[in-house]
């Protein structure tokens, strides 16, 4: 007898989520590593390769989780799109989880550089795991930043992953999300790094402050500025997604598809099982 696979269920879910944020943090952090600590590559190199990490992410887990790879937007589907509030806490503590794993292979990869392009690992070289505000930009700044950033994030993605919209085909949705991060990176990176997720910043933060970076929750001034890119991008998220339903979502035609997945492709009713 051969039966279709059952759904993953949650353990699947956060499975995937800790993957595909691991994934993102894997090519985002080690980029900024290149670029800032061993001077290799330029900003674009780090805008790029922030986008391709998201879409290898979303590829990743798009499938079993619906890929939001961000507390953000996680927040958002729930309050918007009818994803479960059940789900809400552990899809963010994995998404943090892949994130600070990710980070924590990233400083041991680049060890020796770290280690001679900042020796006292100080707020020289913190920018590689975690942002931090850009020069004369206060906190109150950063967070106008953050806020504004991650309510574009947020628009777009619902865009073009609606299912009720014009999809991207050949399931290039990901891709496109990937895209939309490049675009936010070269317009939005100066005042606060665009990190423009919760999970991307506090557990890169978090691995960085195990392993020597005693001032990794603070900026260069002392500030504890730890939650500027916690609280932004969760609040600008939330205003991006209510944006979209406010100005195209409640415009378009209903279809129904499974609140918080990725909506790349028709999903077909599933066959009854054969003998």
């Amino acid at each position: 007898m051969t039966q279709r696979l059952r759904a993953p269920g949650l353990l699947g879910e956060l499975a995937a989520e800790f993957a595909g944020t691991a994934i993102l943090i894997l090519f985002g952090v080690g980029v900024v590593a290149q670029v800032a600590a061993a001077g290799t590559g330029e900003f674009d190199s780090i805008a790029w390769a922030w986008g391709l990490g998201v879409t290898l992410g979303v590829y990743v887990a798009g499938r079993i989780s619906g890929a939001h790879l961000n507390p953000a937007v996680t927040l958002a589907l729930a309050v918007f799109k009818g994803f479960s509030w059940r789900k809400v806490m552990p899809y963010a503590l994995a998404q943090t989880a892949g994130a600070f794993v990710a980070a924590l292979i990233i400083r041991w990869n680049y060890s020796e550089v770290l280690s001679r392009f900042d020796p006292g690992f100080t707020s020289k070289s913190q920018g590689v795991f975690s942002t931090l505000p850009g020069a004369g930009v206060t906190e109150w700044g950063a967070l106008r930043d953050q806020i504004i950033g991650t309510a574009i994030l947020l628009f777009l993605v619902l865009a073009v992953t609606d299912a009720r919209n014009s999809l991207p085909g050949s399931n290039l949705a990901p891709l496109i999300v990937g895209l939309i991060v490049v675009a936010i990176g070269m317009a939005f990176a100066a005042n606060a790094g665009y990190a423009i997720n919760p999970a991307r910043d506090f557990g890169p933060r978090l691995a960085s402050f195990l392993t020597g970076y005693e001032t990794a929750f603070q900026d260069a001034s002392g500030y504890p500025y730890f939650w500027v890119p916690i609280v932004g991008p969760l609040v600008g998220g939330v205003i991006g997604a209510g944006l979209y339903e406010l100005i195209i979502g409640r415009f378009l035609p209903s279809d129904e598809l499974e609140p918080g997945a990725l909506a790349t492709e028709t999903v077909a009713e599933p066959e009854p099982a054969r003998v």
